[in-house]
């Protein structure tokens, strides 16, 4: 089955980066369910980890940022690049000797909910901003081959 991301790409879109859920920030969820699997609620404390680990996917593509969380009730982000302005990083203690953290999105005039335990968020945020970078030359190649 083949991913949100590659399934929703457009034309002459390619992805640069991938980010993940790190399974560090989803230890308390794991560890409880592992306690509690000789009760029923441990196996669904455990599902419900795998399901959120599996179905949150997020990429930086030469043309915008993709975010996909949930299973059932989808919910998704899709910004282009030239209208993103920044991403914020937020790290907890725990995030930063385990190398994860929160992501917030800003795009002109909006701010986006956290994107919560994802993995290497400076990385993530770096490859923003090279894609970024790179978009903003191609634009502006565009620009000054139409003004010529």
């Amino acid at each position: 089955m083949a991913s949100y991301v590659d399934s929703n790409l457009i034309k002459d879109e390619a992805v640069l980066h991938r980010g993940h859920i790190s399974l560090w920030s989803l230890s308390g969820l794991i560890f409880f369910g592992v306690v509690l699997l000789p009760v029923v609620i441990g196996l669904f404390l455990l599902l419900s980890a795998w399901i959120k680990y599996k179905t949150t996917e997020l990429a930086v593509t030469n043309k915008r940022v993709i975010v996909k969380t949930g299973l059932i009730s989808r919910k998704t982000l899709e910004l282009n690049l030239a209208k993103a302005e920044s991403i914020q990083v937020d790290q907890s203690l725990m995030g930063r000797l385990f190398n994860f953290g929160s992501l917030q999105i800003n795009g002109t005039g909006m701010a986006h909910a956290p994107i919560s335990g994802i993995r290497a968020p400076l990385e993530f945020r770096r490859q923003f901003m090279e894609a970024q970078d790179q978009a903003a030359e191609r634009y502006g190649m565009a620009a000054r081959r139409q003004e010529a």
